[in-house]
């Protein structure tokens, strides 16, 4: 990936770090880091372990598809 290239290892840390976080969303890296969520991706594909990339892509899916419903329950609240 030829956004990686670019980044120092404690930027690159920083962005793993976030996007292993539940906290964090994918527009959150993109203020920060200026990457979209593709390049994102392709970035923790290239430096997990493939069974970690794809248990972190099935809990982000996971959480993206529960996500609106955690939003209408807080608004309802």
């Amino acid at each position: 990936m030829a956004a990686s290239d670019t980044l120092d290892e404690a930027t690159l840390s920083e962005i793993i770090a976030m996007a292993l976080s539940d906290h964090v969303r994918f527009e959150d890296i993109r203020a920060e880091h200026g990457l979209s969520p593709d390049a994102v991706k392709a970035l923790m594909r290239a430096h997990l372990r493939p069974g970690r990339y794809r248990a972190w892509r099935r809990r982000v899916r996971a959480f993206s598809d529960r996500h609106p419903r955690y939003k209408s329950a807080r608004a309802l609240a």
